[in-house]
């Protein structure tokens, strides 16, 4: 019996140690994100430009063979001079053709946007890794702030049906009025559906964070209650606005977009000037008769010499592909500024909405203290017959509603913090590590 008490104290600790946190849901979504999955596999086949803009450089040999077989029929017009014949020669051979590029600037402008095509890459699957983290500590704070709100709501529920009990009391004594529990049951059915309603935005929740992971956790990790929120460092927003202008991975990524199309007009440019090649090669051919001769042969050929071509006329093409290459440089030049813009706008947005959200904290938590002393100075005034039971009721609601925005407000500043060190491209797992370490696994 002993050994039982025991083995279910044991149980109860490991259920109540099972909460999962930010970090290892954050693991989870590594393993699981299917649009991480497509990011990091975009940044391989990106890598493979540098190899194929190199190889562009390198000499190519190619290997070509064949195996005929024909059927020749002769008749002679005059058999006493060319008599007449019927031979099958088989013919076999191979050749290998060696090519070195010696003078192609369109190949040395395509290895460049190869190198830049990379680094378009990274910076890409760079913004993904940002963006999954995220997308986790968004969707995990939602389930926290769902599941707060449901808490409120069920506290709250707890608190009108005390009240709804107390004013039918009354009034069987006489003491209150039959308004009094009218308004209470109204308040008892409100909260009744608005639990409902808690529930499902919960279980919504839940299921968007299932989505990034492919897991459902009974428990989450909550934030401390005790946790200080601390204002953006550095303090000036312009410090930010900078840093985001320069180093923020959509503008890192579309700088190099800037650059290959650039390249671009010039390898079109270069696609007039003539190439240079050394050509060699070297074949084989094996043939047991030829229309002459009916005497086989085998031939060893090998050449070595330098190929020159220049491009004359190609129907107006090349300088089409000239025109389109430098209206497509245009755009991206356009599209760096946007970038450019748009990451100004959204630091300039985190680092308000972090401002104002420590403010707001701060108010709230003053506004949640003030909210209590006003329930409970409503609650003694209606024992004392001072206050009627609307007004304790419409200070619980207070209470609760001050509660459940605080709640959100710290989740949302949390969040906020994340997104604009993301906006400048400084939000790493360590910075996951840090808000990781204000949870706490107790329930």
């Amino acid at each position: 019996m002993k050994g039982k008490v025991l083995a279910l104290a044991l149980g109860a600790l490991a259920g109540s140690a099972s909460a999962e946190d930010l970090l290892q849901v954050y693991r989870d979504a590594q393993k699981y994100d299917a649009v991480y999955f497509a990011a990091r596999n975009s940044l391989a086949a990106g890598r493979e430009k540098s190899a194929q803009g190199l190889a562009l450089l390198l000499p190519s040999l190619n290997l070509t063979g064949n195996a005929t077989r024909q059927n020749i029929q002769s008749d002679s017009h005059d058999p006493t001079i060319i008599p007449s014949f019927s031979r099958n020669p088989r013919i076999y051979g191979y050749q290998f053709t060696l090519t070195q590029p010696l003078f192609r600037l369109q190949n040395w402008n395509q290895y460049d946007q190869g190198e830049l095509q990379v680094k378009q890459a990274e910076a890409t699957f760079s913004q993904a890794q940002q963006d999954l983290m995220l997308r986790v500590a968004q969707a995990y704070f939602d389930v926290l702030a769902a599941q707060d709100s449901l808490a409120l709501v069920r506290a709250q529920k707890a608190a009108i049906s005390e009240q709804l009990a107390q004013a039918k009391r009354n009034f069987e004594v006489g003491t209150a009025t039959i308004t009094d529990t009218h308004e209470a049951q109204a308040r008892a059915d409100l909260s009744a559906a608005q639990e409902i309603a808690a529930l499902n935005d919960l279980e919504n929740k839940r299921r968007a964070l299932q989505q990034i992971t492919g897991r459902e956790y009974a428990k989450l990790s909550s934030l401390r209650q005790d946790i200080k929120l601390t204002q953006p460092n550095p303090p000036d927003m312009q410090s930010w606005v900078d840093l985001a202008e320069k180093q923020a991975y959509p503008v890192v990524a579309q700088q190099a977009v800037t650059e290959i199309a650039a390249l671009e007009v010039k390898r079109n440019n270069n696609a007039h000037m003539p190439t240079l090649d050394i050509v060699g090669t070297y074949g084989y051919t094996d043939q047991t008769s030829t229309i002459t001769q009916s005497i086989g042969s085998n031939i060893t050929q090998a050449t070595i010499g330098l190929q020159l071509a220049m491009p004359i006329y190609s129907g107006g093409g090349l300088a089409s592909r000239d025109r389109e290459a430098a209206a497509l440089s245009m755009k991206a030049r356009d599209d760096l500024d946007n970038a450019r813009r748009t990451a100004v706008f959204n630091t300039r947005q985190s680092y308000l909405s972090v401002v104002a959200g420590v403010a707001q904290v701060g108010a709230l938590e003053q506004a949640k203290v003030s909210s209590q002393s006003a329930l409970d100075s409503n609650k003694l005034g209606y024992e004392v017959g001072v206050r009627i039971n609307i007004d304790v009721l419409n200070a619980q609601q207070q209470l609760f509603s001050t509660e459940r925005d605080l709640s959100v407000a710290r989740y949302n500043t949390i969040t906020n913090q994340l997104r604009l060190k993301a906006n400048v491209a400084s939000l790493t797992e360590q910075d996951l590590e840090e808000v990781n370490r204000a949870l706490t696994s107790a329930p």
